[in-house]
């Protein structure tokens, strides 16, 4: 071969992070001692990247405890290239804190940041700039493992496009730049996407900037301009998830105001938050206690024999049909596992016997909601999903005040339960998700809807953050909407009004509205001008815009079909989006998984190129 091959990554974050480290895991068996050229394209820091670069607020959080965030692989991640352990964040701070580790040389670490690493423990929530150091850390592990035959170049801007022939070299297009960049092989890892807003979006914006008012479209909260969000006034907050939660930080201790005794002190510099949702209820709360005992075997019915099976059916897989009644019996299985093996007092009869029926009845029949009818005396140690999912169903107040208390309570409510080990079945369907989800990649895209209800469910805020939520109602900061909130501009009165079905026929007026959410990742709304060129370029698609990869490769697909040689995509953007970049220890990181196909896919394909190519 003449000349040196060479490997574009344009994303720095945790995904492109991931796909160096597993090149320099495949790469002895797979590569050998030959030299590699690898362009690191991102303007933010390798690492973290934009969403966990290191200057952002030390007020915001992670939602995952330090002992439940890792980069590294371990013998649940079912892979074909070899595991390389290396420490979840706690342990990596305790290395640090103990000698055995030093600091990224990337970063500049603040002195109340070492503090945070000396005093991290497990179960905390750390800082999302202690996460950044972490990732520059693993960053600069996975390019010192590579082999000394390859180089590593970070360019410190954007990429715009890539062109070129498909068995031939790509060229990547860099902001400002006049020549591009020569690659064999093109890996696009760049993360969560800005978006251009959707038609409401547009027409509220339009509307607000007709009456003077305050309008802020789904964005990263972190990187949202909240200077105009008015104090003292009503503020209409649409979204309920972890957007929201980095709002309400912002817009309370990031103006001054503080907590005394679980109480919230204000600063006089907040506005009055009116939150709703479809649901008009918070994530559930992060689960507060470890597993003990015997774990479900999962999975357990929705498995890669049953993926495998609705892959190959002569039908497109459609997933309420297809999908949802084996995810139903995949959840229950878990929750009755841990119900009979854990607090079997609460149950009748025997496992086994449970079991083999279970295992007999239809998911999607009657005879299942009668077995377990009969086998759990009390209904609330049934496992519903469906009230799961629409808890405010049916629920009618007179009053916004008459809300309040009930929201507070069932917020509170939650808190108990996700922190009393009583309620360890919550637990076993938590790994009950993760385990479904990993099976549900390589579906390819089911619809926007699973992944919302999994972070409802699995993903939520620590539980400090919905003791803060509690004290800032309790203060008259943040006041509840209700489930199914609607929206309206008012022409007349040149105002914001929000309602929902909690409340008939009540409204909030204000003259600011806040879309705590991120946008949507669609292809033909992006604003990345990097994914607008490959999809007129021809790149496939999916139904909901996401851009379509082959499961087992991440080579990016055309919309005949066909893999791309040379260009491949990870990320939430893609069909075979993940639930993170990383993730808890021993719970078979999918991510991970997808990280080392690809990571291995393009070494065979650098290891196999002449330079005669184009």
């Amino acid at each position: 071969m003449s000349g040196t091959p060479t490997l574009v990554v344009i994303g720095a974050g945790p995904r492109g992070t991931g796909l160096i480290e597993r090149i320099a895991a495949n790469a002895p068996d797979l590569y050998g001692d030959r030299p590699l050229t690898i362009h690191l394209i991102d303007p933010y820091p390798p690492g973290g990247g934009r969403v966990w670069r290191y200057d952002q607020s030390p007020l915001l959080w992670m939602n995952s405890m330090a002992e439940d965030v890792t980069m590294f692989t371990d013998d649940t991640v079912e892979q074909d290239g070899p595991i390389r352990p290396g420490p979840a964040l706690h342990t990596w701070a305790a290395d640090i804190r103990d000698g055995r580790a030093t600091l990224p040389d990337g970063v500049d670490v603040a002195p109340e940041l070492l503090d945070e690493i000396k005093a991290l423990e497990g179960d905390d929530f750390p800082s999302r700039r202690l996460q950044s150091v972490y990732l520059r850390w693993v960053y600069e592990q996975a390019v010192a493992a590579l082999p000394d035959s390859f180089a590593v170049h970070w360019h410190q801007v954007g990429a715009v496009r890539v062109t070129g022939p498909r068995e031939g070299r790509q060229r990547v297009w860099l902001e400002g730049r006049d020549r591009p960049l020569l690659a064999d092989a093109v890996a696009v890892t760049i993360g969560h996407l800005e978006a251009e807003p959707e038609p409401e979006q547009v027409e509220l914006a339009e509307f607000a900037d007709r009456h003077g008012l305050v309008h802020l479209p789904p964005d990263f909260t972190a990187d949202t301009d909240l200077t105009g969000v008015p104090a003292g006034e009503p503020v209409i907050v649409r979204g309920f998830g972890l957007a929201f939660v980095d709002l309400m930080v912002l817009l309370t201790e990031g103006r001054g105001g503080r907590y005394e005794n679980g109480e919230y002190v204000p600063s006089g510099r907040e506005p009055v938050l009116h939150i709703g949702s479809r649901r008009g209820v918070p994530y559930h709360s992060k689960i507060g206690y470890a597993w003990t005992g015997e774990r479900p075997p999962l999975p357990r019915f929705l498995g890669p024999d049953r993926t495998e099976a609705l892959l190959t059916a002569d039908r497109p897989v459609d997933f309420r049909r297809d999908v949802w009644p084996h995810i139903d019996k995949e959840l229950g299985y878990a929750h009755y596992h841990r119900l009979f093996t854990a607090h079997p007092e609460r149950t009748t009869g025997d496992w086994a016997a449970f079991e083999a029926e279970y295992t007999a009845a239809d998911p999607a029949g009657p005879g299942l909601a009668a077995l377990v009818a009969a086998a759990i005396p009390d209904p609330a140690d049934r496992l519903d999903l469906e009230a799961l999912d629409h808890p405010l169903d049916g629920v009618r107040h007179p009053s916004y005040e008459a809300l309040q208390e009930e929201l507070r309570g069932y917020i509170t409510a939650d808190l108990e339960r996700r922190h009393d080990p009583a309620h360890s079945p919550d637990l076993a369907v938590f790994l009950g998700l993760l385990s479904t989800y990993g099976q549900l990649i390589r579906l390819g895209d089911i619809g926007g809807w699973w992944h919302g209800f999994f972070s409802y469910l699995a993903s939520g805020p620590p539980g400090p953050r919905l003791h803060q939520l509690l004290a800032l109602s309790r203060a008259g900061v943040v006041r509840f909407l209700g489930a199914g909130m609607t929206v309206e501009a008012d022409e007349r009165r040149g105002l914001f009004l929000a309602g929902s079905a909690t409340v008939p026929g009540q409204r909030i007026a204000a003259r600011a509205l806040v879309e705590a959410r991120l946008p949507d990742p669609t292809l033909e709304r992006t604003r990345s001008p990097l994914l607008q060129e490959l999809y007129e370029d021809g790149a496939a698609a999916t139904a909901t815009g996401l851009l379509s990869v082959a499961p087992g490769s991440g080579r990016i697909l055309g919309r005949d079909g066909r893999p791309h040689p040379r260009r491949f995509a990870l990320g939430p953007f893609t069909s075979a989006r993940a639930g993170g970049a990383f993730t808890r220890p021993r719970t078979g990181g999918p991510a991970f998984r997808q990280n080392d196909a690809t990571a291995r896919a393009a070494l065979a394909l650098l290891r196999g190129l002449g330079r005669g190519d184009g």
